[in-house]
């Protein structure tokens, strides 16, 4: 069933100024903006007979499909949201960690880029020019995915919302009360007193690159609007931390978010909350939250109001090439194991720093982030059987999934950005005892001198670095590096890995042999 999407975005077109960037779907009540769009079913082609006349042809050939039976199925199920929050409850909240656009969360950040650096929520307090001291009201789209009045939307749609009412398909305007929320999913439950709601269902299956989808929402704030298009790509990640969107051309705008993308059997394939724009407006890149994580997040929202995620206490990095090859690796995938976190469900299954995590539960892990998202999916005390790769061979590792602390969910695969770093003097590094500078707790070898030209430097290395291991063994003095080093040439590796602790914290890093 089709649905609108309405998102609180109050902001006048002329504030869409930067190049290239990433937008919620927000629309603010009193947007006063048009935005045309053409497009329609699969067009057919054919040709006709020479001996039969061109009106003839006309009349006689196939005509494009279209999606009406689609919409006119589905339409009823989705909604708009109109929300009233409180200016001064959404600056104080700002503070609350549990804010969506808190002080450097990616969706904070996607506004930024729209120039809202003052306004609470990222929301724009200024319609037509008249400053909003106490309440604003903005408009994003929902749907109903229960006859009893359970409806889905964006966080970010009535994340501290004073009131939330929505306007049903056949022009109803209800009340709504939040259920719950998850912010780094940015999903909302709320529910609306009644029964026998039209609704529809989560698609059961993931939808391939080139299939049909409809999208269904509330634009500019015009209420139930049906926009067309193809899936463009799966598995995008946008910034925000669930790294795993689906990607589709269908139009949708400010005012889409929350809304429903359907396939061509009417099942929801995805939920909208962002486009890639120069501008503000659709230019036919848009990305929707998976319908199977939706049923996931959605089912613990109905049950306890918030999302408990699995958590296993490692911090990753992705395997690049080089780190492939250093390994062994046949195929540049898996998440490397930079260090697993004392007293986690990894450290107890006996995980290392160095291991490489290839598949869980039998799943291949692809990256770092489709392990973070394996592993969140999973309930805290599910038991799950991890292969790694561990000194040139493969390993089974059984443990227990735990729950994700307060501040850290999911940190299971979230990548850790730090300078890599490494060393050698034929590497274009000097080195020198930790001891001697007083690195690393006394442990390792410490980079003194770092050659700009050099492959470590190109790789990120530091002065002040710390080496703490090469190839797996340990290293507490210079030449001890170079042993290790002239070893692995002579073997006929190209590059060396090294474990390296920086001011960031501790990761690995492959570097190249400088060529002769």
């Amino acid at each position: 069933m089709i649905e609108r999407d309405n998102t609180r975005d109050n902001r006048p077109a002329r504030k869409f100024l930067a190049p290239r960037r990433l937008a919620l779907l927000a629309s603010v009540a009193g947007v006063g903006a048009a935005v045309l769009a053409g497009g329609i079913g699969p067009q057919i082609e054919t040709k006709s007979p020479r001996w039969i006349s061109s009106a003839a042809a006309a009349e006689t050939a196939p005509q494009p499909q279209g999606f009406a039976d689609l919409v006119a199925k589905v339409k009823p199920a989705v909604i708009s949201v109109r929300v009233r929050f409180d200016v001064a409850a959404q600056q104080n909240a700002n503070e609350d960690e549990t804010m969506p656009f808190r002080q450097g969360s990616p969706f904070e950040r996607f506004f930024r880029q729209f120039g809202f650096e003052d306004s609470p929520n990222g929301m724009q307090s200024w319609q037509f020019g008249i400053p909003q001291v106490q309440k604003v009201a903005a408009e994003g789209s929902g749907f109903f995915i229960s006859a009893d009045g359970y409806a889905v939307t964006n966080n970010h749609v009535v994340n501290n919302a004073k009131t939330v009412q929505v306007v049903t398909d056949d022009g109803r305007t209800l009340p709504a009360k939040v259920v719950g929320t998850d912010a780094k999913t940015d999903l909302a439950v709320i529910k609306v007193d009644g029964d026998n709601f039209p609704f529809v269902k989560f698609a059961d299956h993931e939808p391939r690159i080139g299939d049909w989808v409809v999208a269904v929402g509330n634009p500019f704030g015009l209420g139930g609007t049906v926009t067309a298009g193809v899936v463009s790509a799966r598995g995008r990640d946008i910034g925000s931390g669930l790294g795993d969107f689906i990607q589709i051309d269908a139009p949708i705008n400010r005012g889409n978010s929350g809304g429903p993308t359907f396939d061509l059997n009417g099942n929801v394939i995805g939920i909208n909350t962002a486009i890639y724009s120069p501008s503000g407006g659709s230019v036919g890149i848009g990305f929707d939250i998976p319908a199977d994580t939706a049923k996931m997040v959605v089912a613990q929202l109905k049950e306890k109001g918030h999302v408990t995620r699995g958590w296993m206490g490692v911090s990753v990095q992705p395997v690049t090439a080089g780190i492939a090859e250093s390994l062994g690796l046949k195929k540049a995938e898996g998440a490397l194991v930079d260090e697993p976190q004392s007293g986690s469900p990894a450290a107890k299954a006996g995980i290392l720093a160095g291991d490489v995590i290839t598949a869980v539960d039998g799943h291949d892990v692809r990256n770092s982030r489709d392990l973070a998202r394996q592993i969140g999916a999973m309930a805290p005390g599910t038991p799950a059987k991890l292969t790694i790769w561990r000194k040139g061979e493969t390993k089974a590792v059984s443990l227990t999934i735990g729950e994700a602390p307060d501040q850290r969910q999911a940190n299971a695969g979230a990548e850790q950005q730090g300078e890599p770093s490494s060393g050698a003097p034929h590497i274009g590094l000097t080195l020198a005892p930790a001891t001697e500078v007083g690195g690393a707790g006394n442990q390792g070898v410490a980079v003194v001198g770092v050659d700009p030209n050099g492959p470590a430097a190109e790789e990120g290395i530091k002065t002040g670095d710390v080496i703490l291991d090469i190839a797996g063994k340990a290293v507490s003095k210079p030449e001890d590096v170079r042993q290790e080093l002239a070893s692995l040439y002579r073997s006929g590796k190209h590059s060396v890995l090294m474990r390296v602790q920086s001011t960031d914290g501790t990761r690995f890093v492959a570097v190249p042999f400088a060529k002769a």
